[in-house]
């Protein structure tokens, strides 16, 4: 019982790790990749609520924020939603 709890927990994880890649990948396909992109940093809010930060910067201490959107998706990570709107940038 303790073991089947335990890989549900990983394929949990798994999934939402997989939906996150997912969400990373339409975001920059739409937007386009800036200069200097350090990192794409999606954190799950609740359910199927995300937040999304583009980082540009030549290492983590001098990344800053250029983009922030608040998006929803499917269950299948396919986004639906996007506050702002996401639109070509770069």
């Amino acid at each position: 019982m303790a073991q089947q709890r335990e890989q549900h927990k990983d394929l949990e994880q798994h999934r939402r790790e997989t939906q996150k890649a997912l969400i990373r990948e339409q975001v920059i396909h739409t937007l386009g990749e800036p200069a200097g992109l350090h990192k794409v940093q999606v954190q799950r809010l609740w359910e199927d609520h995300y937040r999304v930060n583009i980082l540009v910067g030549p290492d983590a201490a001098s990344a800053k924020i250029v983009n922030s959107y608040f998006l929803r998706s499917d269950s299948d990570g396919k986004i639906i939603a996007s506050n702002p709107k996401l639109a070509k940038r770069y």
